[in-house]
């Protein structure tokens, strides 16, 4: 399968609930970021996308590695997604839908469970915010 690589956030409110967004055009959400540009490290990619997609603004020292995860891709059939994941905690008043986003929406566990995510979301990054106590 060929592999698409992105950086992806584990982004927590005050209320311990996890942003999740959907793109235009698609039925699955999944955690916020995206691909890189040529010579960016996983952390400027996060960076660069979170701001173009949700008007953050973010200093490296802000995100917290968790590490590389492996998952079939929610929008391109026969790929693998391969994402670089970090977590960062911020306010949910500080987020705004932008960029090539259709929705966004703060999610507790409960509610993760009726809603279409992408397999990244589901086998790899929820299961890790939910651990930290979410």
């Amino acid at each position: 399968m060929p592999d698409i690589h992105v950086s992806a956030a584990i982004i927590v409110d005050a209320d311990g609930r996890v942003l999740v967004v959907r793109k235009q055009g698609t039925t699955r959400f999944m955690q916020p970021g995206g691909k890189p540009e040529a010579g960016e490290t996983p952390a400027q990619t996060l960076i660069r996308e979170l701001h173009e997609e949700l008007g953050l603004v973010l200093a490296e020292s802000d995100l917290r590695s968790l590490g590389r995860f492996v998952s079939d891709a929610a929008n391109e059939p026969g790929h693998r997604v391969v994402a670089d994941a970090f977590s960062v905690s911020i306010a949910h008043a500080d987020v705004t839908v932008q960029a090539e986003l259709a929705e966004l929406r703060w999610i507790t566990r409960a509610d993760a469970e009726t809603l279409p995510l992408a397999p990244l979301s589901v086998e790899h990054l929820l299961p890790l915010a939910w651990a930290r106590g979410n």
